[in-house]
């Protein structure tokens, strides 16, 4: 009785978010093109969950993000405009994934190589949007490792900027995290965390894990996530983690063609990339 009481529990909650969807859908009226594309049921279902389902308060989150889309375009960026900030690989999409088959993106702030704040947020919204675009049928979220060897104050992105970037991620991709592995991070790193962390939201807050090698709660939290076997040594598995751009840039010019052809834009300036080299 109690079992069937659940299950009868679980389909009501089923069909009541089914319907906030359709409300939602209906709060933000006639969309077209890409916005139309963009306005998936299960991107609605993200901002709603970002906001506890409360419908006007997604309404007025998924608002911003169209008009933040519109005006920022990020559909539009391609691998030759940010490919400088990356010759370092300072963020990276891996060569595998987690254990549920999630895109992994790399990132090595001690490898910061740009003192541009625009350069390094379209970068990452490049990357970000390039994760999501390769991200198996039926999976919402990626995972991000951060390797904190070289790191120190003077390689770090100024304060302003990680506001920035905060504040993109968490408005304009909500629910795209599953976890953030802060891996060994140094000890002065504790300072510029109180300060950013203010700027975090409470359900991104509880997605960051402090990961340092020698815990061995740490580690449990490492193998839950990810294979040994594939996850580089810097992260305490038994892989390698190599960079190459050139290599690196092939496959984003590859991407950059499926991602025309995925927004339903011209293929002409990527294959010219392509042919060029860039």
């Amino acid at each position: 009785m109690f079992r069937r009481k659940s299950i009868n529990n679980e389909e009501t909650d089923a069909a009541e978010r089914d319907a906030k969807v359709g409300q939602l859908r209906d709060a933000i009226g006639p969309v077209s093109g890409r916005t139309l594309k963009f306005c998936s049921d299960a991107c609605l279902r993200r901002y709603l969950e970002a906001r506890n389902w409360n419908l006007a308060k997604a309404q007025k989150m998924l608002e911003e993000t169209i008009q933040w889309r519109s005006s920022y375009k990020p559909e539009e960026i391609r691998w030759h405009e940010v490919a400088h900030e990356g010759e370092t690989g300072k963020v990276s999409k891996a060569n595998f994934h987690d254990r549920k088959g999630r895109t992994v993106l790399i990132m090595r702030p001690g490898k910061q190589n740009t003192a541009s704040p625009e350069g390094n947020i379209r970068h990452l919204v490049y990357l970000m949007e390039n994760a999501i675009l390769n991200l198996p049928e039926g999976q919402e979220q990626m995972s991000w490792l951060i390797d904190f060897n070289g790191w120190s104050l003077n390689t770090d992105v100024p304060m302003k900027t990680a506001r920035d970037i905060i504040y993109i991620l968490q408005n304009h991709y909500p629910e795209r995290l599953a976890i953030v592995v802060l891996y060994s991070p140094p000890r002065i790193f504790q300072a510029f965390w109180k300060v950013v962390k203010y700027f975090v939201d409470q359900k991104t807050f509880e997605k960051v894990k402090f990961v340092y090698p020698n815990n061995k709660e740490s580690l449990e939290v490492m193998k839950t996530f990810f294979d040994a076997e594939n996850l580089p040594s810097e992260f305490g598995g038994e892989g390698t983690l190599e960079y190459d751009h050139e290599e690196f840039s092939r496959l984003m010019a590859q991407d950059d063609v499926k991602t025309a052809k995925f927004w339903g834009l011209g293929q002409k300036d990527c294959y010219e990339n392509n042919m060029n080299g860039n």
